[in-house]
C-alpha cells in the first residue's frame, strides 16, 4: 500500500509538471522610419567644396544625385564599380556620415 501511494504521488507530480502551459515570448519589433527632409538639387548647383570632396575622397566615383536639407547638409548618391553609396556632407564638404 505504501508503494502504491508513493507511485501515485510520483505519477501525479510528473503529470503536473508537464501540465504547465508553455507561453512563447512575444517579440515586439517596432520599425520607425525616419523621413528625409532633403530636396533634390541640380549637380551643377553643388558647392565646389562638396564636389572636390567627392573627387578627392572617392576617386573614380560618379555623382548620380544630390539632395540638400534646410541645414545645408548634402545627401549625395554616388556610384563606384557598379555599386551605389550614399554620402552625407556639410556645405564645406566635410563628410558627416556614410
Amino acid at each position: 500500500m505504501k508503494k502504491l501511494i508513493v507511485a501515485a504521488a510520483i505519477v501525479l507530480g510528473t503529470i503536473s509538471s508537464f501540465a504547465t502551459p508553455h507561453v512563447a515570448p512575444i517579440e515586439n519589433n517596432i520599425v520607425v522610419g525616419v523621413q528625409d527632409e532633403y530636396t533634390e538639387v541640380a549637380l551643377d548647383a553643388l558647392p565646389d567644396a562638396v564636389k572636390s570632396t567627392i573627387t578627392n575622397s572617392f576617386p573614380g566615383a560618379k555623382l548620380e544625385k544630390a539632395y540638400v536639407n534646410e541645414n545645408k547638409e548634402y545627401k549625395l548618391e554616388i556610384s563606384m564599380s557598379e555599386k551605389t553609396y550614399t554620402v552625407y556632407t556639410d556645405a564645406e564638404g566635410i563628410v558627416i556620415k556614410k
